[in-house]
């Protein structure tokens, strides 16, 4: 029996929902994601009629993914039935292995997800994840947008807090830490032109966004059990022409065969700035070894069977990379 319920699980279409106030860059995302070299021959895109940017048919068709138009207008919360039409027909048709929805800027992602529980669609869908794109200067007058602003960020299981060029770099910092106070458990990455890599959009939800990359934006660091950061240049987003200092994308790593101390290093983990919005990597610690993802303020702990060695990845927005490692080495045992 259980066996069998698993199987049936495993076979259901997942959807993932892009949602987001007018001009936030869904449509700049969505282009990302066909752009991917992941085969999406078993994807369907659902768009509106009355999107701010059509879907290049070229696009798409080098993608190799199928796109359907939702003809009655946007997908909202007036739109019921002819979106639960509208899946049940793309689920008859193409029996598709993912769907991807773009939902309308006026749209509240609540109305779309209990549309998922229909019975009609619970059987052969579920939603896998539910990803925001937040223009970067609508936060600073997000009052002016009422609860539906506010619902988008909500129910997201990622924010992508999109657009930081346009940004002072104080006021990107400023901005991190507003969205983790006032959106209590969120989980925030900063891009430019959305810019995150498939493992990060992908990943489930219930274990987060696990490899985050903001692609090229970076500058480059190393430390191990001895010696100091050096650096790499990097190289520019190609389709973007502000410079890897002016983003101020940083990673660097840790590698070492001392142990840490587990108490020294949980308050490590506890005391990261937001700007520091990822670390990934095994840790040595004097009894065990254990694997730990944290991006955008959540981190999950995993038992880890490999190379008794601390392997730690960071990266961040604006941080001294110096002084976060200065800090890491501070929990050496």
């Amino acid at each position: 029996m259980t066996e069998h319920k698993d199987k049936t699980t495993a076979q259901k279409t997942k959807v993932f929902l892009v949602a987001g106030f007018l001009g936030s860059g869904k449509t700049t995302l969505l282009k990302r994601i066909l752009g991917w070299q992941k085969d999406l021959s078993e994807t369907v895109v659902l768009v509106n009629e009355f999107g701010e940017v059509g879907i290049d048919g070229a696009l798409l068709g080098g993608a190799g993914s199928n796109v359907v138009e939702l003809t009655s207008g946007c997908i909202c919360c007036t739109l019921t039935t002819d979106l639960l039409r509208c899946l049940s027909e793309i689920q008859e048709k193409f029996k598709p292995k993912r769907i991807l929805i773009e939902s309308s800027g006026v749209a509240d992602p609540a109305a779309v997800v209990s549309i998922l529980t229909d019975s009609r669609l619970a059987a052969s869908m579920e939603l896998e994840k539910i990803v925001t794109v937040l223009d970067a200067e609508y936060w600073d007058i997000r009052e002016n947008f009422g609860t539906l602003f506010f619902s988008q960020l909500e129910t997201a299981h990622l924010i992508l807090l999109n657009k930081i060029d346009l940004l002072d770099e104080d006021l990107v910092s400023t901005f991190l830490q507003e969205i983790h106070e006032e959106i209590i458990g969120s989980q925030v990455i900063p891009t430019i032109r959305c810019a995150i890599d498939p493992e990060t959009f992908w990943s489930p939800a219930k274990v987060r966004a696990f490899g985050l990359q903001p692609l090229r934006l970076f500058k480059k660091f190393s430390l191990g059990d001895a010696g100091q950061p050096s650096e790499d240049p990097g190289h520019a987003d190609e389709n973007h022409s502000t410079s890897v200092a002016a983003n101020n994308f940083i990673t660097f790593s840790f590698r070492g065969s001392r142990s840490l101390d587990e108490i020294r290093f949980k308050r490590f983990v506890d005391q990261l700035p937001w700007e520091l919005f990822r670390m990934k990597g095994p840790v040595q610690f004097t009894d065990r070894l254990e694997f730990v993802n944290l991006v955008g303020g959540k981190s999950e702990w995993l038992p880890w069977d490999g190379e008794p060695q601390t392997r730690l990845a960071f990266i961040g927005w604006n941080v001294d990379p110096a002084q976060m490692l200065e800090k890491l080495e501070a929990c050496l045992v």
